[in-house]
């Protein structure tokens, strides 16, 4: 099994005609990705013709695709029973993208789009929180903004995540940075992954490590699970108390920027120290009172990975 993300998942691409839209959705159509549309109001009714060869662990025929382009999200889930969008949109226009893709219904929005003013994040979150539709009783869960997106190898890839540095397995992994998810999966790919989640590292994002964290834990398929965080705010060590109550499966944990100097943003938006909050230290300490072996560095993090599923047998 996999978690939010599966091989029946049909995905539109908002943001499909341009530059970095038409060359990921290559590269997920590569690693067998069932693309159903992409949407762009001022290019609806045009087809993006991409090439077809073997998917990463999915059977397929080479050849060419026609993609079709939808002048809406709620054309193209009407169109062709999308529940899954990923958004390839500039920062500017981000905001009336996600709004579009809620108010449609779709199940999961995956925002990859990096630079999103926080006030805007802040808006289409509160809005997906707010509306539920006979499609999504719930709401539209949001993935990112600012993050790699999921993928669950061998199935389905949403998203900037390379499919084929690891296989499909039995370790889940969430992570606020795109580089050490790509990382940790290269680290761990005899073993193979069940999801991969990339959350983001901005100040708001729609779906949190404990959001995944739970997911994992309701997944009959993931034996064990590999957490990594960052400096800045408070997300780990409230991860940490919501292992120590309601996960039961094993977690390992690594948190990026034991070096970085008080006071500096360190890459991600949300990345930023101020005296002793938000600290890589203190979120160390508070996963290792939740019961988390926390690595110092991602090599580490997954030699205490491969050793609790050796464990585990």
């Amino acid at each position: 099994m996999a978690i939010f993300l599966d091989s029946e998942s049909r995905v539109v691409v908002q943001g499909m005609t341009g530059s970095e839209g038409r060359k990921h959705t290559q590269r997920m159509l590569n690693s067998g990705t069932r693309i159903v549309g992409g949407v762009n109001p001022s290019k609806a009714g045009q087809s993006v013709e991409f090439e077809l060869g073997p998917g990463a662990g999915v059977p397929r025929s080479s050849g060419n695709t026609a993609v079709p382009v939808f002048g809406s999200v709620a054309e193209a889930m009407a169109e062709t029973r999308a529940d899954v969008s990923v958004l390839f949109v500039p920062p500017r226009f981000a905001k009336a993208a996600v709004l579009e893709a809620i108010d449609a219904g779709i199940g999961l929005a995956v925002v990859i789009t990096e630079g999103i003013p926080v006030h805007d994040t802040a808006s289409f979150w509160a809005h997906a929180c707010a509306t539920g539709t006979a499609i999504t009783p719930a709401g539209t869960r949001i993935v990112g903004p600012n993050c790699p997106g999921v993928i669950s190898p061998g199935k389905s890839n949403a998203g900037i995540t390379p499919a084929d540095i690891t296989g499909p397995g039995r370790i889940g992994l969430v992570s606020k940075s795109g580089t050490l998810t790509y990382q940790m999966m290269h680290e761990l790919r005899d073993i193979g992954f069940s999801s991969c989640v990339g959350i983001g590292g901005d100040p708001i994002v729609g779906t949190t490590h404990i959001d995944v964290l739970q997911a994992f834990q309701d997944d009959p398929d993931t034996a064990a699970v590999v957490m990594i965080g960052e400096i800045g705010g408070d997300a780990e060590e409230r991860a940490a108390e919501y292992i120590r109550e309601h996960i039961t499966k094993p977690v390992v944990g690594y948190v990026a920027g034991f070096t970085a100097p008080e006071g500096k943003t360190m890459g991600h938006a949300g990345a930023i120290v101020t005296r002793s909050s938000g600290t890589a230290e203190a979120k160390k300490e508070a996963l290792q009172a939740a019961g988390v072996k926390v690595g110092k560095t991602p090599s580490e993090t997954a030699e205490l990975m491969r050793e609790i599923i050796q464990l585990l047998g």
